[in-house]
Order: structure tokens, then sequence, then C-alpha cells
């Protein structure tokens, strides 16, 4: 005879529970993948898949949610907000009620407020921009560290290692990058030393000539940038090419191994924040190959475990709420309490950001060296500020 907590289980989950695909009866809880699966972040979507691909799996084989299986529903974005904005109409009609994503800024700014007029809790495994939580959604959490960690960090590097000297502030335009810059100004600003140059270069864009000659001109003697790596590989190498030696600060929008390829050897001594031990994805616990096929790239590498932790969230919330009704859920995930994943614990605030962790730093300082070996990595090379 079943339990009354099973019971009431099953009445929560009326309306998320649908049939298998060969027509039984079995009981499931649907959660949502919102990644851009094609368009220029593709490679960090097909990561996020795989992760989240890989945590259902393991989940299942682990008993799911108290014996109801977890079912994934994909849906692509492309990092794009109209996209975006149609992937949650699209969850809202269809009530699946828990989400992982989305991926990119503008699209979680666009489509959050849509999850939480339909009462679907959100767990972003990709932005951490500090405008996202500040709105106040009740919906609203993620496995990233708030982006304002980085851009404080990044401001008391700056100050720490170039107090006195002309800094240049310069972002690609995303929110992302915008916001890592603006953070970044408000340091500089709060110790009395505002930029002396603050630009922007478009996503995409390799003649940097103009921005350069700008930044000639404002005397810069170091940069931030906001952005990516392969706009942070052309602003070096155009920066180098006129002559110019300041050096590069970024975040982690630079970890990629392709950067030091794409930079050549201005690379060396670019100095990036980043989350601390960026995580890997967990060895399989379930032959199932849907979950575990294909090669994965960098990109993916660099995402998937974020995507694997934000399932586990999701399910440990829904347990502990007793529910999948979103509020229950969002409130057990506001108390506060540490959740286990591949990640580590988390712990979510009242905002939905992550509670500090004083045993380990939420953002590090790593810089890109020459190794003995010949090759230019970041691993290992800790900065202080």
């Amino acid at each position: 005879m079943p339990s009354l907590r099973a019971t009431a289980f099953a009445f929560a989950f009326a309306g998320l529970l649908m049939g298998s695909a060969s027509g039984s009866a079995e009981a499931q809880v649907r959660i949502g993948l919102s990644a851009p699966l094609t368009g220029p972040d593709a490679a960090f979507g097909q990561g996020l898949r795989l992760g989240a691909e890989q945590a259902v799996a393991d989940l299942n084989r682990a008993g799911g949610v108290d014996g109801q299986r977890l079912v994934l529903v994909v849906a692509d974005d492309g990092g794009e907000g109209k996209q975006g904005l149609a992937v949650a109409r699209r969850f809202a009609a269809e009530r699946v009620g828990l989400v992982v994503g989305p991926f990119n800024a503008g699209v979680a700014g666009l489509a959050m407020p849509v999850y939480e007029e339909a009462g679907i809790v959100a767990v972003t495994p990709g932005t951490g921009s500090a405008a996202l939580t500040a709105k106040g959604l009740w919906n609203v959490f993620r496995t990233v560290p708030n982006e304002a960690e980085q851009g404080r960090l990044a401001g008391a590097y700056l100050l720490g290692r170039h107090g006195g000297q002309r800094i240049g502030l310069v972002h690609d335009k995303s929110p992302f990058g915008r916001g890592l810059a603006e953070g970044v100004s408000r340091v500089l600003k709060a110790a009395d030393q505002p930029e002396a140059a603050f630009e922007t270069l478009t996503r995409g864009e390799r003649d940097v000539s103009g921005l350069v000659a700008r930044l000639k001109r404002a005397r810069v003697e170091v940069v931030y940038f906001g952005g990516l790596a392969p706009e942070a590989a052309v602003l070096l190498r155009g920066l180098r090419d006129a002559g110019v030696t300041a050096p590069l600060v970024g975040s982690d929008g630079l970890l990629d191994p392709a950067f030091p390829q794409a930079a050549g050897p201005a690379a060396e001594g670019t100095v990036m924040t980043l989350t601390a031990d960026p995580p890997r994805l967990p060895e399989p616990k379930t032959p199932d190959a849907k979950a575990t096929k294909g090669p994965r790239s960098p990109d993916a590498n660099a995402v998937a475990a974020q995507a694997y932790a934000a399932v586990e969230v999701l399910r440990q919330g829904v347990l502990g709420a007793g529910s999948a009704e979103g509020r229950a859920v969002a409130a057990y995930l506001h108390e506060g309490r540490a959740l286990r994943t591949v990640l580590g614990d988390l712990a979510y605030d009242a905002r939905g950001d992550l509670k500090p962790d004083p045993r380990r730093p939420a953002t590090v300082l790593q810089a890109w060296k020459r190794m003995p070996d010949g090759r230019i990595d970041f691993a290992g090379n800790d900065v202080t500020p």
C-alpha cells in the first residue's frame, strides 16, 4: 500500500505527469532544458544537453524522484531572445514546471519573467548576470556565482597591481560583457580612480583598428575586457600590432583552450577571473548511450557539469518541498539548505544567488603563462589580487 507521502506526491504532480512514449501510464517528472543548440554558442549548448541528459540518466538509475522518472524536454533557444521567449511560452503551455536554463544572459532576462508568471522554477547553468537576480523574481536560481563577484575581484586586482595607471575598459555589448565592465568601473570609481576609456567591441568583429586607435589615444596602460575569448584574442593582436603593450585582464569568458593559439604570444600574461576549480562532468553511472555518446569539445566540457548540477538542484528542491509546485520548490531552495551536487554543496540566498562558502572562494584569479613544455596554459597559475 503506498505511503501517504507518495500519494500526496502523485497528486502534486498532476498535470506534470505524462504517459511514456509507448503509451503506458508511467509517472514522470519533466524538466525542460532551454539551451543554445544552434547559433554562435552551440558548443556550449551541446555541453549543457550532455550534462542534463547524463544527470537525468544517473538520477533515474538512483530512483528518480520518489520512484518517479525524470524526463528531459529539450528545446533550442538559439542563444537569442525571441527564440528564448518562444521556448518559455512553449514550456508554460505544456506545463513543464521545472527548467534548466537559459544559458545566455540576454535570453534569461527576457524569459525568466515568463517563467515566473507561469509558476515555473528555472535554474540557469550559465549566466551570472547581476541584473538577473536583482529583479526580485522568486523563481530564479543559478549554479554559477553572481558576475558581480568577478567584477569586484577584477577591480581589486587592477587597483592592487595597476593602481595609478591608466585603465581602459572594453566590452562586447552583450549583457554578460557589459555587466562585467560596468562592475569593474564601479570598483575603480569607488577608489577614486575612474577608467581612462570605456569602449566596445562587437562580438564577431575582426577589424579593431579604430578601437585600438582610441585606446592608444587614451594612453591606456592596462585593458580590462568583458567578453569571450575570440574577441579578446583579436583585441590583443590589434593592440600588439599597434605597439601597445598593455596587459589584458578578463573573465571566465577567456577560459578557452583555443585562446592562446588565436592570440599568439600576446596571450601570455593575460589574467582571468573564473570559478574556482572549473568542474568537469563526472563519469557516467549508466551505460545509457544517448546520455553519454559523442565527442566533448572544450566548450562543452566547460559547462556540462553546470547543467548536471542544475538538474540535481531541481530534484532536491522537489523532494525537499514534497511538491513540484513552483512556489513550494522555490521556497525550499530559498531556505539556504546545502544541496549536494557534482559542483559541491550549493546553497541559495533570498535572491537565488549562491551563498558564499567560507571553505572555498567563489572566484579566483589565474593567468595564461608559458609552461616548461612551451605551451601557454592557465592551469595552476594562480594570481593574488
